[in-house]
């Protein structure tokens, strides 16, 4: 018999590589990252509300306009 004989990985957890990364996982949200203050994130906040709202009602329009102009199609008889 010839061939390659493979067997399935074997997961392995090793505790301090775990406690290693979550460390390293703090260390970087509280060192490393800049979090916006919150004037700033009240101002994006609203942002991307008053820009969803904006969306939403060119949506209900462009919809508005399609039924009409579809409704305005078919209500033709020949």
């Amino acid at each position: 018999m010839s061939g390659v004989r493979a067997s399935l990985p074997v997961l392995k957890i090793d505790a301090m590589n775990l406690i290693k990364d979550i460390k390293e996982s703090y260390d970087e949200l509280v060192y490393k990252v800049s979090w916006p203050t919150q004037k700033q994130l009240v101002n994006s906040s609203v942002l991307v509300l008053i820009a969803s709202i904006i969306i939403a009602v060119f949506i209900w329009a462009v919809d508005k306009v399609f039924n009409l102009l579809m409704e305005t199609i078919y209500g033709i008889s020949f």
